[in-house]
């Protein structure tokens, strides 16, 4: 069913690296979304004001702001998928970010509305009656919210969407709070007591909860993540591959929407070779990075001495310091600048997000200890840093 409807509506589907084909996803998942949603909310309400029942009430509304989500979303998918301009030189990619947002706001203010009606039902509760007809449009809603919740998560797999993954989050979670309302209708129908407002609140709270979740997965790529370490790996391992590069650090990914990313590196080169013929190299890499990522990188040298057995022998020495300290640590841009009374041994050492003040002071203390150990007259000129790939939990 799903592959029927992308063969359908969407042209061109496999190619999902490119920006209309893109949209077109997006737009596809916004208008089924809007049809099952619209389609769900009478259905609930019906059953709801047959039975009398908060909670069905509260599900049928939850379903309506999911409507209401995908035309923000539809909106949101078209104003992204504009091209760069004048005004917006990255492109209009973080719209789709704003518009999940607005819808997280949406969600929020639902579950907020039925969480002071729930408080009303609990204070003063009414009898709920029993209608067959209506337990079975409710489980049949259950289904479509499944196929539905299946529906963006597969789609938005395909092309990588932090608002399809939160809309089948989202729906699976009304799968949980449709079976909860079922599962007040029946309880009172064979105990005669009345949890529909009880019920109605743990739904509220599930709606609210989904929507505080919906936000904090859209304002993660808006404040700034971690670059994901497959990509990571895969950025690195292609400036590496390439002849006269050494070795990579320091990556970081600006995402300006899921199709549009800006990214900057430092590559290691021999510092034996002449700098046309290395910056030569870093500009054939960025061109490439365009072609065949789809990515704008910008690659600062790094020179990095490479007939110095003394220096390389000094580094693995230092290297092997750090990890005994924590096999976390990793060093880079390494230098060794000799003195009449010291050596200077200049170095870079990417440490945890979790080491806190202190922690840095005492690792700083213990590294310069051991190192002067080696040999008296090293001496330490160490820059202490946070790296910007994810860390793994």
């Amino acid at each position: 069913m799903i592959n029927l409807l992308v063969k359908l509506f969407i042209k061109n589907y496999k190619n999902t690296e490119d920006a209309k084909v893109r949209t077109s996803y997006g737009i596809l998942s916004s208008i089924v979304g809007i049809i099952c949603n619209v389609l769900l909310f009478a259905g609930k309400l019906a059953v709801g004001a047959a039975v009398r029942s908060v909670s069905v009430m509260a599900d049928a509304f939850n379903n309506l702001s999911d409507a209401a989500s995908s035309v923000i979303s539809f909106v949101g998918v078209k104003m992204a998928g504009k091209p760069a301009d004048r005004e917006h030189p990255f492109g209009h990619g973080r719209i789709e970010y704003i518009a999940a947002l607005a819808v997280a706001f949406l969600v929020l203010q639902v579950g907020f509305t039925f969480f002071k009606n729930s408080i009303e039902k609990i204070r003063n509760p009414e009898a709920l009656s029993f209608d067959l007809v209506s337990m079975l449009i409710l489980l049949a809603s259950v289904c479509v919210k499944l196929w539905l919740g299946y529906f963006n998560r597969i789609l938005g797999k395909r092309i990588n969407s932090s608002v399809m993954q939160a809309a089948a989050t989202d729906a699976l979670g009304d799968v949980v709070t449709t079976l909860a309302t079922i599962g007040s209708i029946l309880f009172f129908h064979f105990t005669k007591i009345n949890i529909d407002g009880f019920v109605g609140l743990l739904v509220s709270l599930v709606v609210m909860w989904a929507g505080i979740g919906i936000a904090r997965d859209t304002l993660e790529p808006l404040i700034g993540q971690p670059v994901d370490p497959q990509l990571y790996k895969k950025i690195s391992d292609f400036v590496e591959s390439y002849d006269g590069i050494l070795g990579s650090h320091d990556l970081i990914v600006h995402n300006y929407g899921p199709t549009r990313s800006l990214a900057s590196i430092h590559a290691e080169v021999p510092n034996d070779v002449d700098v046309e013929v290395s910056h030569e190299i870093i500009d054939r890499i960025e061109r490439d990075a365009a072609k065949k990522l789809g990515l704008f990188l910008v690659i600062h040298m790094d020179p990095i001495a490479v007939g110095d057995g003394r220096v390389t022998a000094l580094k693995s020495q230092i290297d092997g310091v750090l990890k005994q300290l924590d096999s976390r640590l990793t060093l880079h841009d390494f230098r060794v600048v000799d003195g009449e009374q010291q050596i200077n041994l200049i170095f870079d050492v990417v440490i945890p997000h979790s080491y806190h003040e202190k922690e840095k002071a005492q690792l700083r203390l213990e590294l310069e200890e051991k190192v002067h150990g080696l040999d008296p007259r090293y001496q330490c000129v160490i820059t202490l840093e946070n790296g910007y790939i994810a860390e793994q939990q």
